[in-house]
């Protein structure tokens, strides 16, 4: 890929794209939910409880294979507004990405829809900080706690994360930052996520009524840590019935660079995965946030078909990458193990038949694939992402037949069959990782040590150095 990258919008290449009818300008209301994994009832998961999402699902392509380009918010979201790989650093320091440093004329999709003829609106946690290309939309981004959740000033509670006056009881001495879960007796709207629903609903009422095609954006924080939510959801669960995962250890001879993730480490009332008692509990609490966001995608999909707009709005539900729930004994994401890069994404386009797919899709197809669908120019020599439009007509299409994935200087390649990764030591050794889902579903061994494996481990290698010369 050409490493120069345009100065201005002005030097965008104009396409012709064929996903919407001639000249339309759809809407698109972007749905993204932080830490969301495909743990939803439309992706074979009978324990949850997310009727919603599964309604869109079934009017929606259903990705079973869609991954991230990198396990972590941040670079997670401005990798795929930007339809751009994240770099290559020899540590990833500050989840640096080239959208945000080598590129800096980058233009994110979301500039692309305001120049366009778009009103464009931003609710909640869609890029990762409210000031990332926040001069891409039409109006200043919304956020309950603008200068909240990143940082947090010695000073509990600044946010109002936690409702419950028992939880003040429990705070972490280190981060002051209280228990890691909280189910308090309180309305939807107490929380962020439930003010989030309301406000956007009520932006879906005022963007009808400029009478010109929009975008709305909304990030919902759940479910994120810490697992707070109202009682109610929490007592959708006989937690003793919320089944734990079958392979709770880590997988034979995987590399030391794979390791569990210590973002949850933070709150209080944390034991270890080994616990059984306490895992059932963060189950618990994560599937009862899960449940609490399904309540608000199904309050926003309810104005939207009342205000007579879904006919003509495009819908996109996703996780920002994938988050790991006691496999393995990890907690949280923050490694390239399936359960980690993996994530839900549903694409509901209302002139175009829904259905499930397997073809595998990788986050930077998103931009490509919203400027067909909604005939708009591309950026020239900037986008990583191949459009899955074809996916979107034909559930059997394929567009690629394998995705990058990166983190902390481990590097991969996933097929339909393998995940591989490959870590540079400083010995100049090399440490790789190869599962294969035809055998291992689950990734419970690393087969790159297996002499009958190493004509593929020669073959993908090969893949990962070809997609990092290009940068």
């Amino acid at each position: 890929m050409n490493l120069k990258y345009p100065a201005a919008f002005a030097v965008l290449l104009s396409v012709t794209a064929s996903g919407a009818p001639p000249g339309a300008k759809p809407n698109v209301l972007f749905i993204i939910a932080d830490d969301l994994r495909p743990e939803l009832g439309c992706y074979g998961v009978e324990a949850i409880k997310t009727p919603h999402i599964d309604s869109l699902a079934k009017r929606s392509t259903l990705f079973q294979n869609a991954y991230c380009n990198i396990p972590v918010s941040g670079a997670s979201r401005a990798s795929l507004f930007t339809g751009m790989y994240p770099a290559f650093p020899e540590r990833f320091v500050n989840y640096t990405t080239r959208a945000q440093t080598d590129a800096p004329d980058a233009v994110p999709f979301t500039r692309l829809f305001t120049n366009n003829g778009y009103h464009t609106v931003s609710n909640g946690k869609v890029f990762h900080h409210i000031d990332d290309h926040a001069d891409s939309w039409s109006e200043p981004p919304f956020r309950t706690h603008p200068d909240g959740y990143d940082v947090y000033n010695n000073e509990y509670n600044r946010w109002e994360m936690w409702l419950n006056e028992e939880s003040g009881n429990h705070i972490n001495p280190e981060t002051l930052r209280g228990p890691y879960r909280e189910s308090a007796e309180v309305p939807d709207s107490a929380y962020d996520d439930g003010k989030l629903a309301l406000k956007s609903i009520a932006d879906l009422k005022r963007l009808k009524a400029m009478n010109k095609p929009f975008f709305l954006g909304v990030g919902f924080w759940k479910p994120h840590l810490p697992f707070n939510a109202p009682k109610k959801y929490w007592d959708l669960y006989d937690r003793n019935e919320i089944p734990l995962p079958s392979n709770r250890f880590r997988p034979e001879n995987l590399p030391d660079e794979v390791q569990n993730s210590r973002e949850i480490y933070a709150y209080a009332c944390v034991s270890e995965p080994e616990d059984t008692e306490y895992l059932r509990e963060l189950r618990h609490g994560y599937y009862a946030c899960v449940s609490y966001v399904d309540a608000q995608i199904g309050m926003i999909l309810n104005a939207l078909k009342e205000l007579d707009l879904a006919k003509n709005t495009i819908v996109l539900l996703m996780g920002d990458h994938g988050w790991n729930l006691g496999e393995h004994n990890f907690i949280g994401k923050h490694n390239l193990m399936k359960t980690s890069t993996r994530s839900p994404l549903i694409v509901h386009v209302p002139w175009l038949d829904g259905g499930e797919s397997l073809s595998m899709v990788e986050f930077v197809d998103i931009y490509p694939t919203l400027c067909e669908l909604c005939n708009l120019p591309i950026p020239k020599n900037q986008l990583d992402g191949k459009s899955f439009v074809p996916i979107l007509k034909n559930h059997q299409a394929k567009v690629k037949n394998h995705l990058f994935v990166q983190w902390q200087g481990g590097f991969g390649i996933v097929t339909d069959r393998f995940n591989y990764a490959e870590w540079e030591r400083p010995d100049g050794k090399k440490s790789t990782m190869l599962f294969d889902h035809e055998v291992d579903p689950l990734e419970n061994e690393n087969y790159s040590k297996k002499i009958r494996y190493r004509l593929w481990i020669k073959w993908l290698s090969k893949k990962v150095k070809r997609v990092m010369k290009q940068k």
